[in-house]
């Protein structure tokens, strides 16, 4: 997928630094979270939380694609309202966050997301430590043929890391 890339603004006027962070249960995104978290907390940006629902590949009728929608955006409420729960506990309750839910396919979201968003200026992601390799994200992501004409830095975190590793590093 070929995209046009809007030139970052994050560091002009009226204009603030965001790290993206694609909100899912994987236990390496936890990683990520504290460490985009300890890095807008240090330079004063936003942390943008995205969740993409992505659809079913069986859907005949239209209530189950509503139902399925219904039922993946209650979770990602709940996701979000979790993460910022843990936010707040270790420390990061300052940090601005916002919360983005979309549907389709995750890369294809992301970078849809990147493209709209011109403050938008790393994505983070937590690779798994899992012997299957990083995780699915990552391994499209950051790994993939695409990786050379990614709009952005991605900051890849490994997800062995612990929350006070994370705050000497990030």
């Amino acid at each position: 997928m070929l995209m046009t890339t809007k030139k970052r603004r994050s560091f002009e006027a009226d204009h603030f630094r965001k790290f993206l962070i694609v909100i899912d249960e994987s236990p390496e995104m936890e990683s990520a979270l504290y460490y985009a978290a300890s890095r807008m907390q240090r330079s004063a940006g936003t942390l943008v939380m995205l969740y993409v629902i992505v659809p079913q590949e069986f859907q005949h009728w239209i209530n189950v694609r509503q139902q399925q929608i219904e039922e993946e955006t209650a979770k990602a409420k709940a996701l979000f309202r979790l993460m910022r729960r843990k936010l707040n506990v270790a420390g990061y309750e300052n940090v601005a966050c916002e919360e983005i839910v979309r549907e389709g396919a995750k890369g294809e979201e992301i970078r849809k997301l990147i493209d709209e968003d011109e403050d938008i200026a790393v994505l983070v992601l937590g690779a798994s430590a899992d012997a299957a390799g990083p995780g699915p994200l990552v391994s499209t992501l950051a790994t993939g043929a695409s990786m050379g004409s990614f709009p952005i830095p991605i900051t890849i975190v490994p997800g062995t890391l612990g929350l006070e590793d994370v705050r000497t590093m990030a």
